[in-house]
């Protein structure tokens, strides 16, 4: 393989996503590049948006970042900026991540001398808001090798619902570093102003509507009639006004913080007694990976991406999506039956550290990589990387 062989140079990729802002799939692709520079890979990150935080992690990492700075999806020169950086970047690899980015990829990189035969576009939601964003998926998805998906809620969704060739789909799996979030340290309650009689429920991501924050906060709402408790929302978004007006409507200023971007995640869902994540559609959660990698006990909405990661009621529980009720009981049953609860949560950990550990996350990936550079483009894919 090229990367290798110390006669010949190291394979070059070349990222491109949409955005750099602090999220799952950025977060994502900063794994993936940093662990792919660590195993002597020639690695380019290219945002066609700004550089944004995970950019500068990015550069503070060793990686080269350059941004196209679109103001718009249908900002012009933004592709133009790509073109020029594809061309000097000449890359053995094109990897795209989010729609935006995978189409343009698939638009510009042609151009830009980058074989069809040497571009893959990565999906990780199972996106049902856009309907236009399928349809476009489907009429360009032969300008790439092939797409993944990191569940396989999501190359169903893709093969259904886009109409994409089953042949141009690979699942390739996420990864956690289980033992950084398996051996964290809780906080200190009395520093995130939890009393000793309160029990703590956490969320974290990105603050976007799909989010189901409506029905968390609502369920939480209910909950809190009953006993005491805080929830605390780790992330940010342009969806935060609407969330600070759910958290006055419910009159649940005292129980709910909004605690901005954390840098000790670990340790927060260390100090926790219950993860809720409400989401109404998903692809492979990077956030609930990371609390069942704690040994926390999880509530999750029933939809694709999720159903993949718990077990019901083995590793975890499963409620209606769309129902804050269905949440509520969720929560009750868990906080009700501590016991009970911490079986779930090391149960979760357990499957995590099984098939979600970070060891086996550079090797998948460079298994994809040497077959786009080894193997001819048939129109054939093998099995999908479990």
């Amino acid at each position: 393989m090229e990367t290798h062989d110390s006669r010949r140079r190291p394979t070059r990729l070349t990222y491109l996503i949409t955005d750099l802002q602090v999220g799952g799939v950025p977060l994502h692709l900063y794994r993936l590049a940093t662990g792919m520079a660590a195993a002597r890979y020639d690695v380019r990150v290219i945002a066609l948006a700004d550089e944004g935080p995970v950019g500068a992690m990015l550069r503070q990492a060793g990686v080269s970042v350059d941004a196209c700075e679109a103001r718009s999806p249908r900002d012009v020169r933004a592709l133009a900026r790509l073109y020029k950086y594809l061309r000097r970047s000449r890359p053995d690899v094109l990897h795209a991540l989010l729609f935006h980015a995978n189409f343009a990829a698939r638009l510009v990189g042609p151009a830009a001398g980058v074989p069809v035969s040497r571009i893959i576009c990565e999906i990780q939601t199972v996106e049902r808001e856009r309907a236009w964003h399928l349809a476009l998926d489907n009429l360009t998805c032969r300008l790439c090798r092939f797409e993944v998906g990191n569940s396989p809620s999501v190359l169903e969704h893709l093969a259904r619902h886009a109409h994409i060739p089953r042949s141009r789909l690979r699942c390739v799996w996420g990864a956690v570093d289980a033992d950084r979030f398996a051996s964290a340290r809780p906080l200190d309650r009395r520093t995130l102003g939890v009393r000793a009689d309160e029990q703590l429920i956490v969320w974290a991501g990105r603050f976007d509507p799909v989010k189901g924050f409506e029905e968390m906060i609502g369920a939480v709402a209910r909950v809190a009639q009953r006993r005491p408790v805080r929830f605390m929302l780790a992330g940010e978004g342009a969806y935060r006004p609407r969330i600070e007006a759910l958290i006055r409507t419910h009159g649940l200023n005292e129980r709910v913080a909004l605690l901005g971007n954390r840098p000790d995640m670990p340790n927060l869902l260390a100090t926790a007694d219950v993860f809720l994540f409400g989401s109404r559609t998903e692809g492979l959660p990077n956030a609930l990976l990371e609390a069942m990698a704690a040994g926390l006990p999880v509530v999750a909405t029933d939809v694709p991406g999720n159903r993949d990661l718990i077990t019901h009621e083995r590793t975890g529980l499963l409620a209606r999506p769309g129902s804050a009720e269905s949440l509520a009981d969720g929560l009750e049953r868990v906080l009700d039956r501590p016991d009970w609860a911490q079986t779930l949560g090391r149960q979760a950990q357990k499957w995590v550290v099984e098939n979600f550990d970070a060891s086996s996350f550079v090797p998948r990936w460079e298994h994809v990589y040497s077959s786009l550079i080894e193997t001819p483009d048939t129109g054939r894919l093998s099995q999908s990387d479990q």
